[in-house]
């Protein structure tokens, strides 16, 4: 009897506990997860649970620390099901004092490939082996957009995401990827030298040739081929990362995920205040128009999105400003502030050495 009482003590002892576990995530997050709690918990070994409380708590606390910094202003916090499997939750605030429009996603989807997905994987080298032709695959990943109303505070992005696939013989494949970027409309190069050292020092923890490496190619893939010019002043950016093991990329990952915050937030800070003239808006307008030119001409995840069935559309199209323009021919004067960006634009720099 006495030995019941005790085994009975303590299974409400571990209920209680893990009811107040809940309780405590479901505060720390935006919304509840795709997965769900108890199925995250029951998982909580495995490292997709374990990545999709990474970008969900990236998530909560890049909201948190916007939301700070525009307190008359409120994230739409929106969680969506795709009937192929799997959904998201996205946090947008709009018409902000600060940010004109700012985007935090989460999305866990699985299915199967669809054929032109899987054509774009095996265009970068990937030998994926169909079973019956299809692909099983689970994705997830954090992604977010900030647009700020003063031309003096750069846009910024970043998305780090956790894909897998099983082949025909049960073996699966996985990979990490992502990035951090920023795109100023005026260069201020104390902000540029910050923001990169931050990415640097994230990097660095892991391995010293990650940073040099993720910001070459951070520059080569923003890169707007038709203009001649990057999208901004780059950052780190990777894909198809599998080596040396998960666990360490997936440490890598958090540390990239961790670095976000302290990254940008100090800069909007210091900008948000800047007085600006008609002028600067509108050459932040031409800016953006870049923006959007990269965005659905090159990048590679609003693609996917595009082309995977069942995806959700304002999700993708989250990235997009909600104003912008194209004028014919628009040249700025040379020596002028906005043909500094420019030249950094066309020819990269080094920021931290």
């Amino acid at each position: 009897g006495l030995a019941l009482g005790l085994w009975r003590r303590q299974a409400a002892l571990a209920a209680a506990r893990e009811d107040e576990e809940e309780k405590e995530l479901r505060q720390r997050f935006m919304a509840p997860p795709v997965s769900g709690l108890r199925e995250l918990r029951r998982r909580r070994r495995e490292l997709r649970s374990r990545m999709e409380l990474l970008i969900m708590e990236t998530q909560a606390e890049v909201c948190r620390a916007l939301a700070a910094l525009d307190p008359g202003a409120s994230f739409a916090v929106d969680s969506w099901e795709r009937k192929e499997g799997g959904g998201g939750i996205s946090c947008v605030l709009q018409d902000g004092e600060v940010f004109e429009k700012a985007g935090v996603n989460v999305s866990v989807v699985s299915g199967v490939l669809s054929e032109e997905a899987a054509r774009q994987m095996r265009s970068r080298g990937k030998s994926l082996k169909a079973k019956d032709g299809k692909l099983p695959f689970c994705a997830m990943g954090v992604s977010s957009v900030i647009h700020p109303k003063n031309p003096h505070v750069p846009t910024m992005h970043f998305n780090y995401r956790y894909f897998e696939i099983e082949e025909a013989d049960g073996t699966k494949q996985w990979w990490f990827g992502g990035g951090t970027d920023l795109t100023p409309t005026y260069l201020n190069e104390e902000d540029a030298v910050h923001f990169h050292k931050t990415l640097k020092e994230a990097c660095d923890k892991h391995d010293l040739k990650l940073y040099p490496k993720y910001k070459k190619w951070c520059d080569d893939y923003f890169y707007i081929k038709h203009r001649g010019e990057r999208r901004g002043i780059g950052g780190i950016f990777f894909d198809d990362m599998d080596s040396p093991s998960k666990e360490e990329v997936f440490q890598f990952v958090k540390s990239c995920a961790k670095a976000v915050v302290p990254c940008y937030i100090p800069i909007v800070k210091k900008h948000c205040h800047d007085s600006f003239t008609p002028e600067e808006k509108l050459w932040q307008q031409l800016r953006r128009g870049r923006y959007v030119e990269f965005n659905l001409v090159y990048d590679r995840g609003t693609k996917f999105g595009l082309l995977t069935p069942g995806s959700r559309i304002e999700s993708i199209l989250m990235s997009l400003p909600l104003t912008a323009r194209w004028e014919y021919m628009h040249n700025p004067p040379e020596s002028s502030k906005e043909a500094e960006i420019l030249e950094v634009l066309r020819n990269p720099k080094d920021w931290v050495h």
